[in-house]
């Protein structure tokens, strides 16, 4: 299988493309996820091949601005569950302090 083009798959599906919930609670199944990682594993892979056959380097830079938008769509899409499931048990427990707690963590995490 092409990684470019499986990576570009994984790019264009949306933490939305991700749902159904599973046993643990997560609305974003395992085994998408795990797919997705797995086909940025290979993408990093390719980087290094890349780089040891010193490929131009704007053809390595634009892997690894795929490579960090295909992260950045896992990011989105465990972060999607956590606040329609973890975030608003902890809310409806009682634990608002921890969840604000989580929210700020996160939103100063994104911003860097």
């Amino acid at each position: 299988m092409n990684p470019v083009r499986s990576l570009a798959r994984a790019l264009s599906a949306s933490p939305k493309d991700l749902g159904g919930a599973t046993s643990n609670g997560m609305n974003t199944p395992k085994p998408k996820l795990i797919n997705r990682l797995k086909i940025i594993e290979g993408q990093v892979r390719g980087l290094q091949e890349m780089i040891k056959k010193d490929v131009y380097c704007i053809d390595v830079i634009t892997q690894t601005s795929a490579v960090k938008q295909a992260l950045s769509g896992v990011e989105d899409a465990l972060m999607e569950n956590h606040l329609g499931t973890c975030l608003v048990h902890q809310i409806k427990k009682g634990e608002e302090k921890q969840a604000t707690d989580e929210i700020l963590k996160v939103y100063q995490l994104k911003r860097k």
